[in-house]
């Protein structure tokens, strides 16, 4: 399985209906699941992003497509970035010269 961290922003949408925020969390967590990614951890944070995501899809195209499902419901930018466990390090590791 290959490890996400996903930043979100909220859009004018999403902060409009900010108070469905938790309800649209989890109806994203039984979406994701139904694709096959496990969402690991999600967090509401203060600063440059308003929640944090950590998940795990079978490869990158369930990633994406479920990032980009996510995103067209229209309350979130986001940026997703691929992250690499100790384990899956070691074995890029092994090709660096």
């Amino acid at each position: 399985m290959a490890t996400y961290v996903t930043l979100y922003t909220f859009t004018d949408q999403g902060v409009k209906n900010i108070k469905d925020t938790v309800k649209r969390v989890e109806a994203a967590k039984k979406a994701a699941a139904a694709a096959g990614i496990t969402i690991k951890e999600i967090v509401w944070t203060q600063g440059q992003y308003d929640l944090v995501a950590i998940s795990e899809a079978p490869d990158d195209v369930a990633g994406a497509a479920f990032a980009l499902n996510t995103a067209k419901a229209g309350n979130v930018h986001i940026q997703t970035l691929r992250a690499f466990t100790a384990k899956e390090m070691e074995k890029i590791l092994e090709h660096v010269a």
